[in-house]
């Protein structure tokens, strides 16, 4: 008899994903995506833009008040943000 090797299709796919080198630009537009989310409806209504830039979330906000408020919470962001997309995808957000 013969041992089969079985494998999850999610790790298949991800396999796939990182033997041609598109992993990261997917799990990147997760994250972002997933800004309005983790963010809040609140939060969100102010948010302009949302971009990646090695390994830097910038968030574009229209309220200065607001930039200042959650420059002070950035790091819990970045947990929730990387815990969200399931891999360290950001290191540090930027509100612009």
């Amino acid at each position: 008899m013969f041992k089969r090797d079985v494998h999850q299709i999610s790790q298949l796919i991800m396999r796939n994903l990182r033997v041609q080198g598109l992993e990261t630009p997917l799990l990147q537009k997760r994250l972002v995506e997933s800004w309005s989310l983790i963010a809040g409806s609140a939060i969100d209504r102010y948010t302009t833009d949302v971009s990646i830039r090695n390994q830097t979330l910038f968030v574009r906000l229209s309220v200065p008040a607001l930039r200042a408020d959650l420059s002070m919470r950035r790091q819990e962001f970045v947990k929730l943000l990387n815990d969200y997309v399931g891999a360290q995808v950001i290191a540090d957000i930027k509100f612009c």
